[in-house]
């Protein structure tokens, strides 16, 4: 059960609990990745929670900017929306904001993301989002992480019925739990990949999106281990396969009556997206390459954009700064009902506060300098060469985690919309990991070279 009513009284959402078996509430925010972390205290101490009783040292956690002698910060629950865990009743998580010597912590990723819808807001737009979780589902074996089904074995395994069956019972269970929770599922199917699924469900408000993606997470790797599996939400976890996306489907909506205003029924350019749109998709692709870095946040996440390198013959993901039509090359598509913009180069490692924060502060800079975003792509993108790409002036994605930290670092946006100590948290994190990687010494190279001479 959730509640949604933003002005929650505590006694009420503490006998909306008491009522549902819920004894113990969590307190829950997110590091820099975007994975859950919390504390939790009985339900009859949740007014504590609410005052700031339950206290983190934020050093001992992933790109959360503080020294060891800071004072701690403290998670304060948002009282207006809470998930009861459907695989452990007697828990109830809330998603919370981070405070320090009382006042809000800036580099908290939540808050980032409502500072974003802020500065909407001001402008009279809400922030619409839906998410498309692809996901691995695995079991460990001697020969290492297999699938759940001995038939998942077709090059081209895309809707297979067959195997989505055999993998029935925790899928069942999640798309299940997801549907008592108030998601709405509307779709689910065997992905492209051996092993892998994609679960679509309604979008909502940018905020809640992100709390619903975050939970998913951990939801979905809760209820596969009931089974004896696990969930993967590694973007690229094989090279002959297809990455996993986390496809941003996003739209602004009047602030006072909810009127989507990306839909039109008068569009030049026939792809069903308004002027406001049009604006908002130039300035993301002018920041796209700085974006990339948030919303592809790993070294193995630039595996998965490349053209090739499936069993199918296609990875399905982005591989350059352009939009079009329904077409799934571009990094930015228009579906074909239109009213909605999908930026395909997210995946499902990132962390979605900070995504939606830094992809919505891009769109509204497009809108306040009314930028054009040219003429739309319809042709297969992946045909062109490098040359081909560099005469007609279109930028590519950067094709590392290196060259995505390069560019957010030299982006403006980046600093303005993370703030300064998480900007620099941020690029000290991801420069470390790109350079432990690039230390790092695999068995292809091993294979390779060891002999070789």
């Amino acid at each position: 059960m959730t509640t949604t009513d933003p002005t929650a009284d505590i006694d009420v959402v503490k006998e909306q609990l008491r009522q549902s078996g819920v004894k113990y509430a969590i307190a829950s925010f997110v590091d820099i990745h975007g994975v859950s972390k919390g504390k939790f205290v009985p339900i009859d101490h949740l007014d504590n929670m609410l005052d700031g009783s339950e206290l983190f040292t934020g050093a001992a956690l992933d790109g959360l900017p503080q020294d060891v002698s800071d004072e701690e910060l403290s998670a304060r629950p948002d009282l207006s929306r809470w998930f009861q865990l459907p695989w452990n009743k007697e828990f109830a998580y809330f998603p919370s904001s981070l405070y320090t010597a009382g006042q809000p912590f800036t580099a908290s990723s939540r808050d980032i993301l409502k500072r974003q819808l802020g500065l909407a807001a001001d402008l009279g737009y809400s922030f619409n989002l839906g998410v498309e979780t692809e996901f691995f589902v695995l079991q460990d074996s001697a020969a290492g992480p297999t699938e759940v089904s001995d038939r998942d074995t077709l090059a081209k395994a895309a809707y297979n019925v067959s195997t989505t069956l055999d993998n029935a019972s925790w899928l069942g269970e999640l798309v299940s739990a997801m549907n008592e929770l108030g998601w709405d599922v509307y779709s689910f199917d065997h992905e492209d990949a051996c092993g892998q699924f994609e679960i679509d469900f309604t979008y909502t408000d940018a905020l809640l999106m992100a709390d619903r993606f975050v939970f998913f997470r951990m939801m979905a790797n809760e209820i596969a281990r009931k089974h004896g599996h696990f969930a993967s939400f590694m973007p690229k976890p094989f090279a002959d396969r297809t990455g996993s996306g986390a496809h941003f489907n996003m739209s602004l909506a009047d602030l006072d009556t909810g009127a989507n205003l990306f839909a039109t029924g008068d569009d030049p350019r026939g792809l069903g997206v308004s002027a406001l749109g049009y604006h908002f998709i130039a300035g993301v692709l002018r920041h796209l390459p700085a974006i990339t870095a948030v919303i592809a946040p790993t070294v193995n996440s630039y595996k998965r954009l490349v053209r090739q390198g499936s069993m199918s013959g296609s990875t399905w993901a982005p591989v350059f700064v352009s939009y079009g039509n329904n077409n799934r090359t571009n990094s930015l598509r228009i579906p074909l009902a239109g009213g909605r913009v999908e930026c395909r180069a997210a995946d499902i490692s990132c962390n979605p506060y900070l995504g939606a924060a830094i992809v919505l502060a891009a769109g509204l800079e497009g809108i306040r300098e009314r930028l054009d975003p040219g003429d739309p792509r319809t042709e297969n993108m992946y045909r062109y060469t490098d040359a081909q790409i560099a005469e007609l002036g279109i930028a590519q994605l950067p094709r590392s985690l290196g060259e995505a930290i390069d560019e957010f670092r030299a982006d403006s946006l980046s600093r303005e919309v993370f703030g300064d100590e998480l900007y620099q948290a941020f690029i000290d994190y991801k420069t470390e990991e790109w350079e432990s990687y690039q230390a790092h010494v695999s068995s292809w190279e091993t294979d390779r070279y060891l002999k070789f001479f």
